[in-house]
């Protein structure tokens, strides 16, 4: 009989399904405040099973000789050392949905309570005062909501937003025109084109290197006079203070918050600002989603132990323990290729074709398209958010077609992946294979042959076929202390469309960046991190 550690507090239901399945239940709920005594026991256990408060640490893990799976009732992972615990073949488990509807409520709620004041109010009142016309509110009936970002919370919001009579429109580079139709949204393709028509603005991404700091003080002054901002998703996605000089000039009519750049948020630049609610990060603070969290985590670890059944991993494919040393470096390589697309793509997705060609076509293809498939959506909706087993869930949710393809050996390589993305504007490809050495390799972008290795950092450039060109990239690299390791060209004719993929020491900054794309010819250029 599998034994399971709960050292955080669950519910006396998610506990009762553990027993009800066959599973040993040693339920310490406090025990995930006290590391060294969790570190004495961890060894006598084959799951644990925790929240927040408990540190699944690489030391942690390092005497954990009998785990199989740690299962964390929530989202976030931050408590729990991945790496470490994939090394030791330890499968990790979220619920990344059991509290889409409690944040997406609490965003609902902060608009409400921004729009007509209602904490202010609420203090005065208590105080003695009696200042009608002091808090005058506006109506939402009739109002443009603007959502950043329209995955899982995003499109509940929309509901929301909708039953109240509101318009809403959508920015999201991966939510097709079928999509945000069936959502009854308007996709609008440019965020600044959002920023000037919304009356309330309603953030719902993950933090990544794309979406960081995304509600710049740039695009705040962009944001249509009398607006109304709210942020339930992340911090460090808006510019703070550029918000709080916003409120008091009265650009901004008013700011709700949830979650801060630094948290706990102690000391915050917009909690001296007029006109604006703060709340301690309680979007997934309702006892409904914690107990759905709770008894979903059970269920998912009782699968596992049990029947060897995988629900979102964070770091394992659904395979068998006999497939899982063949289809290793095939699932490397697809995640390889399905993050390039991801972090090259810049318009919303219609289609993805993987073409299996050769004896890979022979392999067990669910875990490598699942592989592909949250290698792309990842730079989109963070670690987390996607995973193996959830990436062709969450591609179907956002209207994303996938098709296999097996296709007989050809050409130079006896057996490769190729993955076709289509978007509203256009179709491209990207082609690996596994060499001798076991590592993937890129072999074609676009159509075009090249080889090389992939690389932690690289940058990826499309560029005209013209004389000089290497050497005024390598100029600016060089200019910028940028050490080139690797390095990739290939081009479809001479004086035609060319490519380079540039393996680096450290990772392209936005400034860098911008330099290279200001080459004469330069027509894409992409820091690309894997």
């Amino acid at each position: 009989m599998p034994k399971v550690l709960i050292s955080d507090k669950l519910s006396d239901a998610a506990v009762q399904i553990f027993r009800d399945r066959g599973v040993e239940v040693d339920f310490q709920p406090n025990l995930g405040k006290d590391a060294e005594k969790l570190a004495e026991i961890i060894g006598n256990y084959d799951g644990l099973a925790i929240r927040s408060a408990t540190k699944a640490t690489a030391d942690l893990i390092a005497k954990a000789d009998n785990l199989k799976v740690i299962g964390r009732a929530g989202i976030g992972v931050d408590n729990v050392d991945i790496s470490a615990a994939s090394a030791k073949g330890i499968v990790v488990m979220n619920t990344p949905f059991g509290n889409s509807i409690t944040t997406a409520e609490h965003a609902i709620a902060m608009m409400f309570a921004c729009t007509r004041q209602i904490p202010a109010a609420d203090a005065s009142t208590r105080a003695g005062k009696w200042e009608k016309s002091k808090f005058m509110g506006s109506e939402i009936t009739g109002k443009t909501l603007g959502l950043i970002g329209a995955g899982n919370i995003g499109s509940v919001v929309a509901s929301r937003a909708l039953g109240l009579k509101m318009k809403v429109i959508a920015f999201d580079p991966f939510l097709s025109v079928e999509k945000a139709q069936s959502m009854g949204v308007e996709r609008v393709e440019d965020l600044d084109d959002l920023l000037g028509r919304a009356d309330f603005i309603t953030l719902h991404l993950p933090k990544t290197e794309k979406t960081a700091n995304i509600l710049s003080a740039e695009r705040i002054a962009k944001i249509k006079p009398g607006a109304r901002l709210i942020n339930c998703a992340r911090g460090g996605l808006v510019d703070e203070a550029a918000v709080a000089e916003a409120l008091k000039s009265g650009q901004l009519a008013g700011a709700a918050f949830d979650v801060y750049a630094v948290e706990p948020a102690t000391d915050n630049v917009l909690f001296n600002a007029p006109n604006v609610v703060c709340t301690p990060h309680l979007g997934a603070s309702t006892s409904e989603a914690q107990e759905n969290v709770a008894l979903q985590v059970a269920e998912q670890m009782s699968d596992y132990l049990m029947d060897g059944a995988i629900s979102n991993a964070l770091n394992a494919p659904s395979v068998t323990a006999e497939e899982a040393p063949i289809l290793k470096p095939w699932v490397d390589l697809a995640e390889m290729l399905g993050s390039f697309a991801g972090q090259v793509t810049e318009h919303a997705i219609r289609e993805i074709e993987i073409e299996f060609v050769g004896t890979v076509g022979d392999l067990n293809l669910k875990p490598l398209t699942a592989a592909l498939t949250s290698g792309l959506l990842l730079p989109l909706v963070g670690e987390g958010g996607v995973n193996m087993v959830s990436a062709p869930v969450v591609a179907r949710d956002r209207g994303i077609k996938i098709t296999e393809t097996r296709k007989d050996s050809q050409g130079a390589f006896g057996s490769y992946m190729r993955l076709i993305v289509t978007t509203e504007v256009q179709t491209r490809s990207v082609a690996g294979t596994i060499y001798s050495d076991g590592k993937p390799r890129f072999i074609q972008i676009k159509g075009i042959n090249f080889e090389t290795e992939r690389m932690n950092h690289m940058l990826y450039t499309t560029n005209n076929d013209t004389p000089g060109y290497i050497g005024a990239l390598g100029t600016k690299l060089g200019e910028h202390g940028v050490n080139i390791a690797t390095f990739g060209l290939g081009r479809s004719q001479k004086s035609g469309e060319a490519i380079a993929l540039i393996g680096v020491d450290e990772s392209i900054t936005a400034s860098v960046l911008e330099e290279i794309a200001a080459l004469p010819q330069v027509v894409q250029a992409k820091a690309l991190n894997f």
